[in-house]
């Protein structure tokens, strides 16, 4: 059986080995990259799209717009509203 200090002791050189890994690194290089995706704002009964914007790009413009309601899709062109463009 182990003791409680050798389960600190085991969980620390766990954390300290997997903070050195490079797997980790990548973790964390890939958790900063900002997705850009479709802003859609809503002002009145006109709903408008702004592709290629981050989520605090868009949630930025939609606040100097005064939009009503706004919303951002991740990784997503604007929804062209029918066929053909």
């Amino acid at each position: 059986m182990t003791t409680v200090a050798q389960r600190v002791l085991l969980a620390g050189f766990v954390l300290l080995v997997a903070t050195g890994s490079t797997d980790v690194t990548l973790v964390r290089a890939d958790a900063q990259r900002t997705f850009l995706g479709a802003c859609y704002c809503r002002a009145g009964e006109t709903l408008g799209c702004t592709n290629d914007l981050s989520e605090s790009e868009c949630r930025r413009r939609c606040d100097e717009a005064l939009c009503d309601d706004w919303f951002w899709k991740e990784r997503l062109p604007c929804w062209n509203w029918g066929y053909g463009g």
